[in-house]
């Protein structure tokens, strides 16, 4: 960006609304969402007419879970020009997402709320907190973590620790320790990825996914009529083979993504897929 640019932009930034600055208890009314997981929980949890922006993408519906709620919601693409504009007294950012822009913000001193990635369920209980806390609706947060606790006391996990392989597009798989792995586990499951070879990518060769003989191969439910050469993996005859034995289970990829009571449904997925597999003699 051009050195008077960044001037221009840098004073614009200083007069944004201090409403939500450190220290104060009065809640944001100028919100803006800068990563999809962020959209998903101010969505769930703000007043629409806090809501100056989400982003573009959580108005499509095969990745974001709250596409109808964002309909209507102006978008951006986190360019920094695009946030300025609005004049937002909190922005709510993913910590490895749209990091110009955030560096950007934060150098001037706007009020900005970075998110992590959970690790595990309660990780996704605090986040949800934390989002609502910011937002000034701490019991919206409550009653959102009740719902996930409620939706997951309903799951019969299953009755057999069969083991489950995660195979997404470009054969990338679920590694032990992140959200992922504590859904396949809360499920009652045992994550193969634990045991086969990745590369440090987190993909993982067909020949390991073969050998790897899971009980459950758990694939992204992809939309009809469009192909994708990252789902070629999934084409090649051991995986047709799987399938037919009925050892695939298809779970849409924006129930996985991000944090919230979503989550929920992939741990209910997984579980009725596993106690409705028969045992292999």
């Amino acid at each position: 960006m051009p050195v008077r640019a960044v001037l221009a932009l840098s004073a614009t930034l200083a007069t944004l609304p201090a409403g939500h600055a450190a220290g104060t208890a009065e809640a944001p009314v100028r919100v803006v969402s800068m990563n999809l997981c962020a959209d998903e929980l101010v969505l769930r949890l703000a007043d629409r007419d806090q809501v100056l922006a989400v982003t573009y993408l959580a108005r499509d519906p095969r990745g974001s879970t709250v596409a109808t709620a964002a309909a209507g919601i102006p978008v951006t693409r986190g360019l920094t020009e695009e946030v300025v504009a609005l004049r937002p007294d909190l922005v709510i950012a993913g910590a490895f997402t749209t990091r110009a822009t955030v560096g950007r913000l934060k150098r001037v001193g706007s009020p900005v709320l970075e998110l992590g990635i959970p690790a595990d369920l309660d990780g996704v209980r605090a986040q949800i907190r934390q989002v609502a806390g910011a937002l000034g609706h701490p019991e919206r947060g409550e009653a959102l973590v009740a719902d996930l606790d409620a939706r997951l006391a309903a799951v019969t996990p299953a009755t057999r620790p069969l083991r489950a392989l995660v195979l997404r597009p470009n054969a990338f798989t679920v590694a032990p320790g992140g959200l992922g792995d504590a859904l396949i586990r809360a499920a009652g499951l045992v994550n193969v990825a634990a045991e086969i070879g990745r590369d440090r990518f987190g993909q993982v060769p067909l020949e390991a996914a073969a050998l790897a003989n899971a009980d459950l191969v758990v694939v992204d439910e992809g939309a009809p009529g469009l192909p994708s050469l990252a789902d070629t993996l999934l084409h090649h005859p051991i995986f047709r083979a799987l399938a037919r034995e009925g050892r695939t289970v298809s779970i849409p990829n924006r129930f996985w993504t991000c944090p919230g009571p979503q989550v929920a449904e992939v741990v209910a997925r997984l579980a009725a897929a596993a106690n409705a597999r028969v045992p292999r003699p």
